[in-house]
């Protein structure tokens, strides 16, 4: 593998390896808790492209790319496999199902899903919907609009004849049995991609067309990249273990909220400035968007009032590193998801160009492995008014 320019620059992608990766990883029903299937096609996809990786006993994956400098700090790009779900809570008397939520959503957006109830049968697989308790407009009339949302409103109808808990323990089926919604994925002739589960399946397939376009390049990055593939981030767990201790930046790649107030659009880049756990890193999230503006990658910035990612539980379990958050807009979070491919071609070109890229404080960072001095340390301290106004420290961005 050639060494890269010092400078960053634009790689070509592999916009049908985006798109395929992506419809197959949104097939694998991956709920957080039952994710070996989804982490082994991502080994494979790794695998095909060269990558070295490792699994953490909790089924993370944590692959590499070597970097030119193979001493001092490195860098992660952090994304996740699984996604919201539900769990079987009670085994009903019509012979229906109560499910508990997988993660944090709204049982609005669960009535009508598809679903696949696994048993621990693993050769066997039950389809059925989730529907409001009043399902049908024939019997309640309007009972069907006033009843109220939530998970106890709801239950799963199975695709069996069954009508009693003795019907469901025939068929196998036992409280904290899985249910994955099905995405039902679409990409329309405007670009737009429609289905449960964008999050984070899209940002997967992104990170690995980024990876594949800096190895079919034959570009070697400056330092290593770490590439951590996490499994419960849905749960708040997400990156809060499976880190290399020498990375000195993180950036998670994660869904940007589109929805009024926000600034993130489904077509665009979003660079998260905040979320509910507190602002990221200045410097990094600087850098990212200089990175973008020089080569033209629209991007905007965003704050996510109800939000956390993988790099929320990496800063928790105490990782010495700078954090920020690049994402792809989607609307109906959590619910009927959308995004476009434009988007999600803008991030991984943006990915590209991060990899390339020396970390925004080599020096000092390398040396903050093992602890920095204050001498170097980045300054932003606003000197005190003068005649001319107030004058700004530097900043340390190139």
């Amino acid at each position: 593998m050639s060494l890269a320019p010092h400078e960053p620059k634009p790689l070509a992608l592999d916009h049908e390896y985006l798109q395929r990766v992506m419809l197959e990883l949104l097939e694998i029903p991956s709920p957080s808790g039952r994710t070996d299937h989804v982490t082994q096609y991502v080994g494979e996809r790794l695998t095909s492209l060269g990558i070295p990786f490792t699994l953490t006993r909790r089924g993370a994956i944590s692959a590499y790319l070597p970097g030119r400098r193979t001493t001092g700090a490195d860098r992660a790009i952090v994304v996740h496999t699984d996604t919201i779900g539900c769990i079987v809570k009670r085994l009903k008397e019509n012979g229906r199902l109560e499910v508990s939520q997988i993660g944090t959503h709204s049982a609005r957006f669960a009535e009508g899903a598809h679903v696949r109830v696994f048993t621990d049968d693993l050769d066997r697989v039950i389809t059925g919907q989730v529907l409001p308790l009043k399902a049908s407009g024939h019997r309640y009339n309007e009972g069907v609009d006033l009843q109220g949302v939530g998970w106890p409103k709801v239950e799963v109808r199975l695709d069996e004849p069954v009508f009693d808990v003795a019907g469901l323990r025939a068929l196998g089926i036992d409280v904290g049995d899985f249910v994955a919604m099905l995405p039902q994925p679409t990409i329309t002739p405007g670009r737009y991609v429609k289905s449960r589960h964008l999050d984070d399946k899209a940002g997967v397939a992104a990170v690995l067309t980024a990876f594949k376009a800096l190895i079919d390049a034959g570009v070697q990055p400056p330092i290593t990249a770490h590439l951590l593939i996490t499994c419960t981030e849905e749960l708040g767990h997400g990156a809060s273990h499976g880190l290399d201790p020498d990375v000195a930046e993180i950036v998670s790649i994660d869904a940007a909220i589109v929805a009024p107030g926000q600034q993130s659009r489904e077509e665009l880049v979003t660079i998260a400035m905040a979320d509910s756990v507190g602002p990221f890193d200045y410097h990094l999230s600087r850098r990212l968007a200089s990175l973008a503006a020089a080569h033209e990658i629209e991007a905007v910035r965003d704050v996510f009032d109800y939000y956390r990612s993988d790099v929320a539980a990496a800063v928790e379990a105490g990782a010495h590193a700078r954090v920020a958050l690049l994402g792809f807009g989607v609307d109906a979070s959590h619910g009927h998801e959308r995004t476009h491919l434009d988007g999600l071609e803008s991030l991984a070109q943006l990915i590209c160009l991060y990899v390339q890229a020396d970390l925004v404080f080599p020096e000092w960072d390398s040396e903050a492995v093992s602890g920095g001095q204050l001498e170097g340390f980045p300054s932003l301290a606003v000197q005190p008014a003068s005649p001319e106004g107030p004058r700004e420290g530097p900043i340390g961005l190139e």
